[in-house]
């Protein structure tokens, strides 16, 4: 692939994955982020880090016009559905407002727009889920994201949308914890934890993901695409595995249901995805759970 490419969100997990696959390719990339560099930036010509405030748009606009980009990757978000569910008025923002400010921005310049969405569009009741099917989202993240997606596909632009579930990879540099890194952190220290057994989801190697996005953009394959693992899964199934592999005493974890949390944002009960248009379209083949886990875990994945 040889395209101008400008990524928001590079200091989060996605975004870091993106930036290692990139780092082998011949495009000219414009990593974007809140604050100083976080990730691990490839060495090479072409590839340079802006700070970027999304929520501000005239600092959008400057950039992306500056730049002047062939596709934009929009993976930045406020994805923690309790601070979107406690701080709506900064959900919106990040989510949604600034969504619309890189789409104003894109339309200048005719750029194509991937934006990164969430299986917490849909209410849980139905899945897994193919692209097809309507969303009902159940807490206000997934309300958000629904309203960036419907900003997209009302746009002029050629565009892709990127939805994808439970992501898990390594993390450094300040990247918020998920699942897996939280098991282990807390088993490590011998520390008794609750892990929930009724909701099912099909989770995502962060490498995984980034290859499907760098797929639709490099074939700039419009329309939605679901990109995920094949496998449906609990919150539990993937703790015991992470143990298993490990060896950390899972007799430390407590299987529990979701009614055992007070939590302010409600999850869907059952997403995940059905992915076999991503198959078909684009080549994208996920490799198993286990197998995910076991690169993230030698570390050698980034």
């Amino acid at each position: 692939m040889n395209s101008r490419i400008l990524i928001t969100g590079v200091n989060g997990l996605l975004g870091q994955y993106l930036a290692a696959e990139l780092a082998d390719t011949d495009s000219v990339v414009l990593a974007t982020g809140k604050g100083e560099k976080r990730f691990r930036m490839p060495v090479r010509h072409g590839f340079t880090y802006a700070t970027l405030d999304i929520t501000h748009g005239v600092e959008v606009d400057n950039l992306v016009s500056s730049f002047h980009p062939d596709i934009i990757i929009h993976g930045a978000a406020l994805t923690a559905p309790d601070q979107c569910e406690l701080d709506k008025v900064r959900c919106w923002d990040i989510n949604v407002n600034a969504t619309r400010f890189l789409i104003s921005a894109a339309e200048k310049c005719g750029a194509f727009f991937i934006h990164v969405s969430t299986d917490f569009i849909f209410d849980g009741q139905n899945g897994p889920y193919q692209e097809e099917d309507l969303p009902g989202p159940v807490n206000y993240y997934g309300s958000s994201k629904w309203a960036a997606e419907r900003a997209v596909i009302g746009s002029s632009l050629d565009w892709a949308i990127v939805r994808t579930v439970l992501v898990y990879g390594n993390t450094f540099g300040g990247t918020r914890n998920h699942l897996i890194s939280w098991v282990i952190e807390k088993l490590g220290k011998g520390e008794n934890i609750k892990v929930v057994n009724d909701q099912l989801r099909t989770p995502t190697y962060a490498a995984d993901l980034a290859m499907g996005i760098l797929l639709v953009a490099d074939k700039k394959a419009k329309g939605i695409f679901h990109i995920s693992g094949r496998e449906q899964m609990t919150p539990y199934d993937m703790a015991l595995a992470t143990c298993e592999i490990l060896k950390l005493d899972h007799t430390l974890m407590e299987k529990v249901d979701a009614s055992s949390f007070t939590q302010p944002a409600l999850r869907p009960s059952r997403t995940g995805f059905l992915i076999e248009k991503a198959e078909k379209e684009l080549g994208f083949s996920p490799v198993s759970f286990r197998e995910g886990l076991a690169r993230m875990l030698a570390g050698k994945d980034l």
